[in-house]
């Protein structure tokens, strides 16, 4: 997941739980009003006919409760909760909203009525489609009926549909408005992450693009935080360019210092085992001799070589690839007991230097001769814009720890044997070098005990024109 998508995520669930808290507090705090206005309304009603009741219940009978409450006065004959949630009490008058229902609280809810002398009850009247729900306060009154006075209680009740509809359009409506900005927000906040960081990502870019020496990245005109991060960078590259510069100095001139003496060594080493008589002992430790001043000679070769890969000259040409893989079989094919073996269409050319390509394959090809393969195949193959050429053999096999190193200079799979048969641990170094100035790539698979395939990528190309034209 790129940094991008992990930020506008964050942005987007912070919104949302956000939001979330900002509805449900709203929500609640309707809801508590809605509510309190319903009790405030219900204690007012209950308050102005209490007043009525006390001012005897005749004159109460007369008015008649209010119409737009759902009332009832009832007497208590009992004070059995239990018997008062079954029946009720004596329903004295009722208001026209209830009709033919009554008001008959829970066993719970009479047993605080007659405990505290006032209650706050939810009362359900049976309907067709779902029972209406009620919020009811109840009040313990003394109702006066002729001369004589009874214990009763006073139900005042409204039904509560009208708050949860407006709390449910409430709901639908700020779930809905939040969803939208939900949305807008995550379409702006990716937006704007994509602009944030699009100055980085034009960093990486062009700090990807670096070859092998580091070049100095254009500073951007803003004064921010990518700007200060550019200039670190290009700090960064400038002494890692002197290192370079350094270290290539100083490759070149210990390789031409080298040169002379090595020169020197084997000059006289050949005259005095072709001039002077010599022991046998002599002879043999002139040759240990020999042989160790020849792999110090291509050591420095390769180093000088490879001193030089950041400046080469690279002259693409259209390289016949069948030609190619001729001339690399015939330099090997007298001094190798197995076969070498070419496959590839004949029309296929590759873009490259010709004395280059030719070294990376003999290269490659020494490799496998070095660890006693029998049949080494070059192989060429033509994928849309590349040709793929492919040196495979059947030896030894590279074990799979090594194969990330194995394009690192001076890096040996095994030292002791690579040291026995001359190697620098270079010339997979100079192979890389040699493809990427050619704007390809080398990777390897292989393995152990059954071989290796060096795979090289590079520019595909047409014929050469004919000659004159």
């Amino acid at each position: 997941m790129t940094l991008r998508t992990r930020i506008t995520l964050l942005v987007t669930l912070l919104l949302a739980a956000s939001l979330l808290l900002l509805g449900g507090g709203v929500h609640g705090l309707l809801k508590e009003f809605l509510y309190r206005s319903l009790r405030e309304e219900l204690a007012q009603a209950s308050t102005q006919v209490v007043r009525l009741l006390n001012t005897g219940g005749g004159e109460l009978l007369s008015v008649g409760l209010p119409s737009t409450l759902y009332a009832e006065v009832q007497l208590f004959t009992e004070t059995d909760p239990a018997f008062l949630a079954k029946e009720g009490g004596i329903s004295v008058q009722k208001s026209p909203a209830l009709g033919s229902h009554r008001l008959v609280l829970s066993q719970k809810a009479y047993a605080t009525l007659l405990q505290k002398g006032e209650v706050w009850a939810e009362v359900a009247l049976p309907r067709e489609r779902s029972p209406l729900r009620l919020l009811v306060l109840a009040r313990k009154v003394k109702v006066r009926l002729g001369q004589a006075e009874w214990n009763g209680a006073l139900l005042v009740g409204k039904p509560v549909e009208p708050i949860e509809a407006t709390l449910n359009q409430f709901t639908r409506i700020y779930a809905a408005t939040a969803l939208l900005v939900l949305l807008l927000s995550a379409l702006f906040a990716r937006r704007l992450v994509r602009q944030a960081l699009e100055p980085l990502e034009w960093v990486a870019k062009k700090a990807g693009a670096i070859e092998a020496r580091p070049e100095e990245l254009p500073e951007p005109q803003s004064q921010d935080e990518v700007y200060a991060l550019v200039r670190a960078l290009n700090a960064m590259m400038r002494r890692m360019r002197e290192a370079f510069e350094t270290q290539t100095r100083f490759l070149a001139d210990a390789s031409h210092e080298l040169r002379t003496p090595i020169t020197a060594i084997l000059g006289h080493v050949g005259y005095l085992l072709r001039r002077t008589p010599v022991t046998e002992a002599q002879r043999e430790s002139l040759e240990v001799i020999k042989r160790e001043a020849e792999r110090m000679r291509k050591l420095v070769e390769d180093l000088l070589e490879l001193s030089k890969s950041g400046a080469w000259k690279v002259k693409p040409l259209p390289v016949h690839v069948k030609s190619l893989f001729e001339e690399v079989r015939e330099e090997f094919s007298k001094g190798h007991p197995g076969e070498i073996v070419l496959e590839g269409a004949e029309d296929l050319f590759v873009l490259g230097d010709p004395d280059r390509l030719h070294q990376v394959l003999a290269n490659l090809v020494t490799n496998s001769l070095k660890a006693k393969a029998r049949r080494v195949v070059l192989r060429g193959m033509e994928v849309g814009e590349r040709v793929i050429l492919q040196v495979q053999d059947d030896g030894e096999g590279i074990p799979k720890e090594h194969l990330p190193h194995i394009f690192e200079r001076f890096y040996r799979v095994d030292k002791a044997r690579d040291r026995e048969r001359g190697g620098s641990g270079l010339g997979l170094a100079i192979v890389k070098a040699i493809l990427e100035a050619h704007g390809g790539e080398v990777w390897v698979e292989s393995e152990e005990g059954k071989g290796t395939v060096f795979t090289l990528s590079l520019p595909a190309s047409g014929p050469p024109p004919p000659l004159g034209v």
